[in-house]
């Protein structure tokens, strides 16, 4: 009987359109563009009474790791860079970062040392009155200049010991240490001295510019120091093996110490 009935050819029922007179509203919402927008409705409701309550009854000591590795901005949870990254990445990374800590090292004690030789013939009054620095820089500019140490073989001598005399020099020239001519020298030659106040003044500010650039060096050695070491130390860490920290170092750095492992 079911197979009569639908061999018999019966009117399609179809959806009405927009009506032109409402044309400009759109395309008239037919019942399976309803039923879509109605499940979608209904899901983001449960979804978000889902969180309303897991809110609700959420334990205020409740701890996990996401809590450190990411962070809210605008309302919205951010993941930390490193931790989008995988393990290899982020060594791969910081061996990059520690290989350019250790050109602009090497650079800078190139630097340093063409500097030094400049400054060999520069008087060291210079630095502690001119230039403010901390003690243990002005303790490697100084330590950077030339020391002249003389030998001798008894006491007697070093209490009558006379620096014009072993120079064979003038007393007011003894405490030069550069352009510090013989007598005989200023016997026979004339030397050739910067009179003029101006050119003494451009002298003058050579050589604390140098000594400053030599500090400023030095300085920014040390933090490359300090950055080079916390890589190092952080490239560690991202191995294999049993570590534990013991403490921190002069620079405030960690301390950590490897257990020893027997190797198959």
């Amino acid at each position: 009987m079911s197979s009569l009935r639908n061999a018999v050819q019966r009117r399609n029922h179809k959806e009405r359109g927009q009506l032109r007179s409402r044309q400009r509203y759109g395309i008239l919402e037919k019942h399976k563009d309803y039923v879509l927008r109605a499940k979608d409705y209904h899901s983001k409701q449960e979804r978000l009474k889902a969180f309303r309550e897991k809110a609700y009854f959420r334990n205020p000591d409740e701890f996990y790791f996401k809590m450190i590795n990411s962070k809210t901005k605008n309302g919205a949870h951010i993941l930390e860079h490193d931790s989008a990254l995988s393990g290899d990445a982020i060594k791969l990374m910081k061996s990059q970062d520690l290989n350019y800590v250790k050109t602009q090292r090497d650079l800078g004690n190139k630097k340093i040392e063409k500097l030094q030789s400049e400054l060999h013939f520069i008087e060291s009054e210079s630095i502690e009155d001119e230039i403010e620095v901390d003690d243990k820089i002005k303790e490697k500019v100084k330590s950077s200049q030339p020391q002249h140490i003389i030998f001798v073989d008894t006491l007697k001598e070093v209490k009558t010991f006379d620096p014009a005399k072993y120079f064979n020099t003038l007393p007011e020239l003894v405490n030069r240490k550069f352009n510090r001519p013989r007598i005989e020298t200023l016997q026979n030659e004339v030397i050739m001295a910067p009179d003029d106040e101006i050119e003494l003044l451009k002298l003058h500010k050579n050589r604390l510019e140098k000594h400053q650039e030599l500090s400023s060096r030095i300085r920014r050695q040390e933090e490359l120091r300090k950055v080079e070491q916390g890589l190092r130390i952080q490239k560690n860490l991202m191995g294999k093996g049993r570590r534990k920290k013991v403490g921190v170092d002069k620079d405030g750095l960690p301390l950590y110490k490897w257990k020893n492992e027997r190797k198959k």
